[in-house]
């Protein structure tokens, strides 16, 4: 048997715009807020504002912890962390946008759950546009970021 590496895939049926349904979930994994992660989102993104890294600062003001960046909570429902994006590994054109809005504070020790959703399917000649809700729901189950994002995605070949 000879290796194929085209074969080597985590999802072997590729899905095409025609494939998704409005309602259609895909859960991504839920993670942790640790100190760890406040320290690799803050290297990386450059931000130096002490309320995403100074707990005593936080404490003065209020807070029980760190405070998340807006982008730290969004990067958790990065499409990459889930199956979405090896379904289409042959039909995905490109990302086309994504939106967001911050609903609630989320601190260092805070758990997410992240999970996107199809809100949008809409049609066109060759291709399509598949729109994903994006959530991400912290440990009590409050609704803290809310969002979307949308992708190109073409359709099945004749």
């Amino acid at each position: 048997m000879t290796f194929d590496p085209a074969a080597h895939r985590v999802v072997p049926e590729q899905r095409w715009f025609e494939d998704f349904a409005m309602g259609e979930r895909f859960v991504l994994p839920s993670r942790t807020m640790t100190e760890a992660i406040f320290l690799a989102f803050q290297a990386a993104s450059g931000d130096n504002h002490p309320v995403h890294y100074d707990v005593e600062y936080c404490r003065a003001r209020g807070m029980p912890h760190m405070l998340a960046h807006g982008y730290q909570v969004l990067v958790q429902t990065a499409a990459g962390a889930g199956m979405f994006p090896h379904m289409v590994e042959e039909s995905l054109k490109g990302f086309l946008d994504q939106s967001s809005r911050f609903l609630h504070p989320v601190f260092a020790g805070d758990t997410l759950y992240p999970a996107l959703e199809v809100d949008e399917v809409t049609p066109q000649r060759t291709t399509g546009i598949l729109g994903l809700r994006s959530t991400v729901h912290n440990q009590k189950g409050a609704l803290v970021m809310d969002g979307r994002q949308r992708y190109l995605l073409r359709r099945r070949p004749a």
